[in-house]
Parts: structure tokens; C-alpha cells; sequence
């Protein structure tokens, strides 16, 4: 996912899940997952290209 983000210019903060107990409370097995500024849920698992153009 990191990988995509990069090759479409878009600006990400990487967050190991698995180190924070709230959030492997929220989100458990959707890993990855990819969040907006505000914490709302975009996708996980595989990126959606649907969800780049939205955020770009």
C-alpha cells in the first residue's frame, strides 16, 4: 500500500497497528488499512484506486 501511496504523490504517516492496543481494538484483522487526516476509514486490505482519486 505504502508503495501505491508513494507512486500517486500521496502524503501517508505509516502507524504500526499492532503497537497500540486501541487501535488493534479498532481495527483487528483490517490491516492494512487507509485512514483520511480525521481518522475516517477509507479502505483496507487492498487499496482501492477509486479511493486515490478521491484523496488526491
Amino acid at each position: 500500500m505504502a508503495r501505491l501511496l508513494r507512486a500517486f504523490g500521496v502524503s501517508f504517516e505509516e502507524v504500526d497497528v499492532d503497537s497500540d492496543e486501541s487501535l488493534r481494538q479498532r481495527y483487528g484483522d483490517r490491516v492494512p488499512v487507509l485512514t483520511d487526516a480525521a481518522g475516517k476509514e477509507l479502505c483496507y486490505g487492498r487499496l482501492d484506486p477509486a479511493v486515490l482519486d478521491q484523496i488526491q
